[in-house]
């Protein structure tokens, strides 16, 4: 009896613990990819952003991605690179008023999609 109990509660400790560490895990490479995202922005609004701009951020978004497929579904992961290819060929068109709503709206997904999966009430119920 002593012993499913304690097999219980350590399994209940590894789930919050692996919930916790996920949730801190989404959070941080988003943080990483929103700094990139607020440095492009930043660069189309002063029409100093070029291609290799937009490229950069794209192969960080893709070596963000091949982690953080494990965690996050295939949909809201293909919804940002929807929206990051969007921008990125508006970039290369040299678009740059339509790039900058682009990246507003990657902006926008990149705050609240790690929330969308963060250990809180309204995700719970």
């Amino acid at each position: 009896m002593v012993k499913a109990i304690s097999y219980t509660l350590a399994a209940i400790a590894l789930c919050i613990g692996l919930f916790i560490f996920s949730e801190i895990y989404i959070k941080t490479q988003f943080n990483e990819f929103e700094s990139a995202l607020d440095t492009l922005y930043s660069k189309i609004e002063d029409r100093t952003a070029t291609r290799e701009d937009g490229t950069a951020v794209r192969t960080l978004w893709n070596d963000k991605k091949s982690k953080l497929q494990v965690l996050l579904p295939h949909n809201d992961i293909s919804y940002v690179d929807y929206w990051i290819s969007e921008a990125c060929g508006l970039l290369y068109n040299g678009e740059y008023e339509l790039a900058l709503g682009k990246i507003e709206v990657l902006k926008e997904i990149t705050k609240n999609l790690p929330d969308a999966y963060g250990i809180s009430l309204e995700n719970i119920f």
